[in-house]
């Protein structure tokens, strides 16, 4: 029996190449034979077929063969654990973005304070500033 960490294991590793990412964003637009999911990339259908199955392994990947066409779909729901196990770290993330949210707005304060009080008065021509000899 597979555990919930073998399976997130097997998961990220999966996703973790930019080749079988591209391949599920291809997935997500519709089925796809081993050939139509090669063809953007300079490797073989061997290689391809390698990529796929990992992502079959992972579960988000389901083929299907008539005679020799291997037809590939997309079965997204293992993405949901990656996605709960990221959710957990969530909290760390919007704590340090609304840190960093509020360290911006209060220099925006600063800086609007700082243009207003440098901003020439109507009506009133500015003295040039004094040297000191």
């Amino acid at each position: 029996m597979v555990d919930d960490q073998e399976r997130l294991d097997t998961l990220f590793r999966a996703i973790a190449d930019p080749t079988r990412r591209a391949m599920l964003h291809e997935l997500a637009a519709g089925p796809r034979t081993v050939g139509e999911l090669a063809a953007p990339y300079a490797i073989t259908l061997a290689g391809a077929s390698k990529h796929i199955q990992m992502l079959e392994r992972a579960g988000l990947v389901r083929r299907e063969v008539q005679g020799r066409v291997h037809t590939c779909s997309l079965d997204a729901r293992p993405l949901h654990a990656g996605a709960e196990w990221l959710r957990h770290y969530e909290r760390f993330w919007t704590r340090k973005l609304d840190a960093l949210e509020a360290i911006l707005k209060a220099e925006d304060a600063k800086t609007a304070t700082a243009r207003r009080s440098n901003a020439k008065p109507a009506g009133k021509p500015r003295k040039p500033p004094r040297r000191k000899s």
